[in-house]
């Protein structure tokens, strides 16, 4: 394990190790699987600014559309002018390009050490409980085509696991497809960046969640679900209104 990732996975182990301990007399089995879920709640709790400033971006994003489509109609054959006058709009609008992607950057390093705990057979001077703990019969620290292998109950478990999460990400697919649609007139609805953004991109989390421990499909299932929430509260709290782009300063002749 990376020398930097250390003390937060420690950290992480001992915050997992005693949610699971609470909530054992409680949920028995299921103990661990909950406290990856409280544990992962607590971490969109604390990102929960960055995540609306996000979703703020992306909203900025959709609401801009029809503005930047007319820019490149404008200035497609001027790739610096173009570059300018997009980089303009953003500064008037108060965002960036990037605006919308921070929230998935600032999750990173969770996921990371939510692996990092289920792949490490000791932690913090011991031997890892956690990989004692299962879900469903299935230890969270088992990868979907590792042991029994895709065909049995393992494999079942990680399917019903990724058909969930693939669930939840159309969800939030639709929910932004929404919030874009609400904000871009019909002409200016091109297809592009945003539409694979919006319709394929989210689905990147299930192939991320083949290759990682159950645990880590735990968090991604309660993220992602997190995220959805988010997306359908910012959108019903804070509707998007489309903004027209401002006219061309007319040229005059000598």
């Amino acid at each position: 394990m990376p020398s930097f990732l250390g003390v937060p996975v420690d950290a992480a182990y001992h915050l997992v190790c005693a949610l699971t301990s609470a909530l054992t007399p409680v949920l028995g089995g299921f103990a661990a699987a909950a406290g990856i879920i409280v544990f992962t709640m607590a971490v969109r709790l604390l990102i929960a600014p960055l995540s609306f400033r996000g979703l703020r971006g992306q909203a900025a994003q959709a609401r801009l559309a029809p503005q930047l489509q007319v820019l490149r109609q404008r200035y497609g054959k001027q790739p610096e002018r173009f570059q300018r006058e997009m980089t303009a709009l953003y500064q008037r609008e108060g965002t960036t390009m990037l605006a919308g992607i921070w929230p998935i950057l600032a999750q990173w390093p969770f996921l990371s050490v939510m692996y990092a705990i289920f792949r490490s057979p000791s932690l913090a001077g011991g031997r890892n409980q956690l990989l004692g703990h299962t879900l469903l019969g299935v230890p969270l620290g088992a990868h979907w085509l590792t042991g029994p292998g895709a065909v049995s109950v393992q494999g079942g478990v990680f399917l019903a696991a990724f058909t969930v999460l693939a669930a939840l990400c159309w969800v939030s697919a639709r929910v932004a497809r929404r919030m874009a649609a609400s904000a871009t007139p019909a002409p200016a609805r091109a297809g592009g960046g945003m539409t694979f953004i919006t319709a394929v991109l989210p689905y990147a989390t299930v192939v991320i969640a083949a290759f990682m421990p159950l645990a880590a499909g735990v968090y991604l299932i309660t993220t992602v679900a997190w995220s959805a929430g988010e997306r359908w509260l910012f959108s019903r709290r804070a509707p998007i209104t489309s903004t027209p782009m401002p006219a061309q300063p007319a040229r005059t002749g000598r």
